[in-house]
């Protein structure tokens, strides 16, 4: 049987893969009700049904691809890390940001993660908001 740390590095290869196959319903499984999501530079936002509203402003907006994908975990499983490069299309306008007209772009990327009993709690993600404006205006 694999060990916490291994566990936790296959909970968040899965909730990648859903991702980059933009299963929603294989992202929200590997999520506890109650998860806790830091939008990068923005508002943190609690459970499933906002993490369902957000899958969908980012699939309305954007169509992204995440490759070179490095999962690290803590000794104890409950912390998780990935680094990745994100390689997208901006579809849509975004509020906020600048327009959108089909542009693409690519940057680095990172996510954290809580996990307990099997799902993840918290998810944070961060990158160079900076950078993905200036590749998109």
């Amino acid at each position: 049987m694999p060990d916490t740390r291994e566990k936790t590095a296959a909970l968040i290869g899965a909730y990648y893969a859903a991702f980059n196959a933009m299963d929603v319903e294989g992202i929200l499984a590997c999520l506890n009700d109650n998860v806790a999501h830091d939008i990068n530079q923005g508002d943190r936002e609690t459970g499933k049904l906002a993490f369902r509203a957000f899958l969908g402003r980012m699939d309305h907006a954007y169509s992204e691809q995440l490759r070179d994908i490095a999962i690290m975990t803590s000794e104890d499983g409950r912390r998780a890390a990935a680094e990745f490069i994100v390689d997208g299309i901006y579809k849509v306008a975004d509020e906020g940001f600048p327009a959108a007209h089909g542009q693409s772009y690519s940057l680095p990327a990172g996510g954290f993660f809580e996990v307990a009993d099997g799902k993840i709690t918290r998810v944070s993600v961060y990158y160079n908001l900076a950078d993905w404006i200036a590749q998109v205006s």
